[in-house]
């Protein structure tokens, strides 16, 4: 969908890797290496969307650094797009909403790091779930978001201990009254 809207595989790229987590950052050697691209396709891409205000830089030792600008007012539109267009929406609606104890949600590897996977690493926090309809959701979601899931489940006493060994996992669900 978003590939019919935007020609630019390019700008994709760079609206995955930088709204998807608002918290990312990179520099534009590291986005040649990651996208596998030319540095002046990629840095032109960078020019229009830190012209435009959608994105910032500052220095970090001598290199350039972009991330997403979330102040500004069409981040949260653009952030809202590219979780639809990833499938965050669907598993959040069909598999989240209706399983009862999950506390929290996360995810992991390279989507987490805003990079367009066909894999979401899905980490649930919570007890008590039926295991049969959380596959049977999964498997539902799988077809609608035409992405492969992979999840596990962990109980609270687990959550600080898997945060320390993926520091880039990425929240996307609150759940059952936490703030």
């Amino acid at each position: 969908m978003l590939d019919t809207l935007i020609t630019s595989k390019t700008r994709i790229k760079l609206l995955l890797r930088f709204f998807l987590n608002s918290s990312s950052k990179s520099y534009l050697r590291n986005l040649e290496t990651e996208f596998n691209e030319s540095t002046n396709s990629i840095r032109l891409e960078l020019n229009r969307f830190e012209k435009a205000g959608l994105l910032v830089s500052g220095k970090e030792q001598n290199r350039k650094v972009f991330k997403a600008n979330t102040s500004h007012p069409l981040f949260p539109d653009i952030n809202n797009i590219v979780r639809k267009y990833v499938g965050f929406d669907q598993i959040i609606e069909k598999v989240l909403g209706n399983l009862g104890s999950v506390k929290r949600a996360f995810i992991t590897g390279d989507l987490a790091m805003g990079k367009d996977a066909d894999q979401i690493d899905l980490f649930l926090i919570g007890t008590e779930i039926d295991l049969e309809y959380l596959e049977r959701l999964i498997s539902k979601t799988k077809a609608l978001i035409h992405r492969d899931i992979h999840y596990k489940l962990l109980d609270e006493s687990e959550e600080a201990e898997f945060l320390a060994k993926n520091p880039e996992a990425f929240l996307i669900w609150k759940g059952n009254g936490d703030s």
